[in-house]
């Protein structure tokens, strides 16, 4: 986790030395989810499970210039708020909530405004789950995992750019004391707006 912040540190602080520029990105998505020790309580118990795939994302990001003004190195720091999964049970109410703070390297074939531009690069997930239960107390846990991501943006001006995105966690599973708190792994996609400045 040190070098990981270090690197991050790293990349901030040499930013200002390259040509490029700023930016801040909003996405809604849905991704696998997969609720097992919730699953688990149902089928035991009975009840009404409600799940989310949902996503709702911020972050910012940097991109500097390569050899050649189409293309661009990036850098992406985020953060993702997923929708809760609850079981309804007499009495007893079982809450799962997870965020997540993606860090991602990407290149990017910029193809300037009115175009579509194309973007694809790897990196880290630190995700964090808390599982509340009515009368008991509250389980929580974090994990790092890699991901993979690809998309596209149209660039309507100099400022904004509306696009997609997809991307594959790896082994998105987070367990405490032999029990899946929470499982992201698998595909994601989002609808993904851009401003830049």
């Amino acid at each position: 986790m040190k070098k990981l912040i270090i690197a991050v540190l790293g990349v901030l602080l040499v930013a200002p030395a390259f040509a490029g520029q700023w930016g801040l990105g909003l996405k809604l998505g849905a991704g696998e989810n997969d609720p097992k020790t919730l699953q688990d309580a149902f089928n035991a118990g009975g009840g009404e499970l409600d799940k989310s795939p949902a996503y709702f994302n911020v972050e910012g990001l940097y991109e500097w210039e390569l050899e050649g003004e189409a293309n661009k190195l990036g850098f992406r720091f985020g953060l993702d708020i997923y929708g809760e999964n609850e079981l309804k049970q007499p009495g007893v109410t079982v809450t799962e909530t997870t965020f997540a703070l993606p860090l991602t390297l990407y290149y990017k074939r910029d193809n300037g405004i009115k175009n579509w531009s194309w973007f694809g690069g790897a990196g880290v997930t630190l995700i964090h789950t808390t599982g509340e239960e009515t009368g008991f107390s509250d389980q929580d846990k974090s994990k790092l995992f890699p991901h993979i991501m690809a998309g596209g943006e149209y660039r309507f001006t100099k400022l904004f750019a509306l696009g997609f995105e997809a991307r594959y966690n790896f082994a998105a599973k987070v367990k405490k004391d032999g029990a899946v708190l929470s499982d992201r792994s698998g595909f994601g996609a989002a609808v993904t707006g851009r401003f830049y400045f």
